[in-house]
């Protein structure tokens, strides 16, 4: 069976850093985008960034851009989001989630086929 695992949110100072982690079990990366979402209390869920796994091209959602940077590593079991200069507004349950496809396309939420449970991430002094 397909599971996917996050892990290293936690309570971090405005300003901090984070890094998360998406671990498979059960596959390999060789044939699936993965992508981060989050979802903060009372709102939807949204695409944060993805990475392809046939070129290792990514895409960042405009809120994150020249902050937070995916990527991988060499076995392709792992994925790691690496959350620099948090804010406030960061705050959020963090989601991995894989595509069926391996061309990071759209951070689309119905695009994605299987999901990990999520991870908390709070920012707050």
């Amino acid at each position: 069976q397909l599971q996917l695992v996050e892990s290293g949110g936690g309570l971090v100072q405005p300003g901090g850093s984070l890094s998360l982690s998406c671990a498979a079990s059960g596959f390999t990366l060789d044939y699936y985008a993965i992508g981060w979402f989050r979802q903060a209390p009372g709102k939807e869920r949204e695409g944060v960034s993805c990475i392809s796994s046939s070129d290792g091209s990514t895409y960042y959602s405009d809120s994150v851009k020249g902050r937070f940077t995916i990527f991988r590593d060499n076995a392709k079991t792992t994925v790691y989001l690496q959350m620099n200069s948090l804010k406030p507004d960061d705050t959020a349950v963090y989601y991995c989630a894989a595509q069926g496809g391996p061309l990071c396309i759209t951070l689309a939420t119905m695009a994605y086929d299987y999901w990990g449970q999520g991870t908390q991430v709070t920012v707050s002094s």
